[in-house]
């Protein structure tokens, strides 16, 4: 398959969306310009960018399950703060040297847990970052798939679950900081955080890592498996029928998408410098499915632009008119589910054909 069929069906958008990707690519390392250029980006930008894209990645993974293979989360959040968790891991044990991180010598922590083991290493913590949420993904989705669970009652627990999580990881005895979670972090693999490199290397590698999970979704979506998550979506039980053991198809999609999610939260921790068990807030993976709705469900490049336009809005929002920030992205929700059903995309899509 060619790169420009990996980025879009249509010649004239694969250059569109290359583009797109090559922006994002390039703008990290205008940070890294003098202050005095008029293209030089400021650190409040370059972490807001950085950000965006991270939460760009969970709606990729969501899209996968929900989008292709109709299986709606609710509870996505907890994938992605489970990678974020891991990473922070790494980065407190940085910070703190040969010694306790700090939060464990205030509740007079003489050791560490057994599961903080190897943490003070880069690639056994990315290595947690991927095997954390994929193995709580398999788990939970084994189980719940081989149960037949489907629907409002798949979604329902899985909000339920990460709720459950997040009351889990505000208990100071569990070892992860508490309510205030991971923070103050200093270094990472022995550079300075806060430096303009360090910030547009981790924007670089969020942009890199978006760019790389969108084109595997394509091509994976472009294969039979594709196709087959696309059937049990129309008609799981007709699938069934004709001898295809959906279980393992949704399963595998289930995994996939959570340790996407997982790795999005890794690159997301470093570049705000926190990351707390509000992360499982419910209300958090509401937004992304929000943010599925708002681009284009089934759409992975609508996914994106969903994530982008809402965290934007968002921003904006939650800092001229903070109270009133539910009330808007409720009636947003609304808003798309009843009058826009595809999304920005299929806004888009329609009004390519009425200009043909």
């Amino acid at each position: 398959m060619r790169f420009a069929q990996l980025l879009s069906d249509s010649p004239r958008n694969a250059i569109l969306i290359g583009l797109c990707f090559l922006v994002l690519l390039i703008l990290p390392w205008l940070h890294l310009l003098p202050e005095t250029s008029s293209f030089h980006l400021s650190a409040y930008w370059i972490t807001l960018i950085g950000k965006i894209m991270a939460l760009a990645m969970v709606a990729l993974a969501l899209d996968l399950v929900w989008g292709y293979a109709g299986i709606l989360s609710l509870g996505h959040g907890l994938y992605f703060a489970l990678g974020g968790y891991a990473f922070g891991m790494y980065l407190t044990r940085e910070t703190a040297g040969t010694g306790l991180p700090d939060f464990m010598r205030f509740l007079s922590w003489t050791e560490l847990p057994w599961y903080w083991a190897g943490t003070q290493h880069f690639w056994w913590a990315m290595a947690l970052v991927v095997l954390v949420p994929g193995l709580v993904a398999f788990i939970f989705g084994f189980f719940a798939f081989r149960s037949k669970i489907k629907g409002v009652y798949f979604s329902i627990i899985t909000q339920a679950m990460t709720y459950a999580a997040a009351l889990l990881f505000f208990r100071n005895e569990t070892g992860f900081g508490g309510n205030n979670g991971f923070t103050g972090f200093t270094t990472l693999l022995g550079y300075d955080i806060t430096a303009s490199s360090t910030r547009a290397v981790l924007c670089f590698t969020t942009a890199l890592a978006l760019l790389l999970s969108y084109l595997g979704l394509r091509y994976l979506m472009s294969q039979p498996y594709g196709r087959v998550l696309g059937a049990i979506r129309d008609s799981e039980n007709r699938l069934q029928y004709l001898g295809y053991r959906t279980l393992w198809y949704k399963l595998s999609a289930w995994v996939l998408s959570a340790i996407i999610a997982g790795i999005a939260g890794a690159l997301y921790v470093p570049q705000v410098g926190i990351i707390n068990p509000g992360e499982m807030n419910p209300v958090n993976s509401i937004e992304m499915a929000v943010w599925v709705a708002a681009g284009g469900r089934g759409s992975l490049i609508g996914a994106i632009i969903g994530a982008g336009t809402v965290n934007v809005i968002k921003t904006y929002f939650t800092v001229a008119y903070p109270e009133f920030w539910l009330l808007i992205l409720g009636g947003l929700f609304v808003v798309v589910t009843l009058f826009l059903p595809n999304g920005i995309i299929g806004v888009l899509d329609r009004l390519k054909k009425e200009k043909e």
